[in-house]
């Protein structure tokens, strides 16, 4: 396969990175703060889990800790109301089953090899 290929197999996903990398260079905030910016967004939108899934992972790898998370879901739940917390904190608890379940799966497929 070629690297044309692959850049053709995910447009959506190339072109979400490159708005993502943008709107980073852009924001005049600090790296953990541009990701917790973006997890209240997420909330408000009432984004799907795998929404959550590519920022949790941005929030980890910048050793921001669940608790700043659920921090940020509190500061703004009297402006999002509780519906959407609670949509919030049942896409990242998917979000999480899916992370932990795909870490299972390759730690199996380590193994096995």
């Amino acid at each position: 396969m070629t690297e044309q290929t692959t850049e053709l197999q995910t447009p959506v996903l190339d072109l979400m990175a490159l708005m993502t990398a943008a709107s980073a260079e852009t924001s005049s905030l600090d790296a953990e703060t541009f990701t917790l910016v973006r997890i209240a967004a997420l909330a408000a939108v009432d984004a799907p889990p795998a929404s959550y899934l590519l920022n949790l992972g941005a929030a980890a790898e910048l050793d921001i800790d669940p608790e700043q998370v659920r921090g940020v879901l509190a500061a703004i739940a009297p402006i999002v109301g509780t519906a959407r917390i609670a949509s919030a904190t049942g896409s990242i608890v998917e979000a999480l089953a899916v992370a932990i379940e795909v870490a299972e799966i390759e730690s199996e497929a380590d193994a096995a090899a």
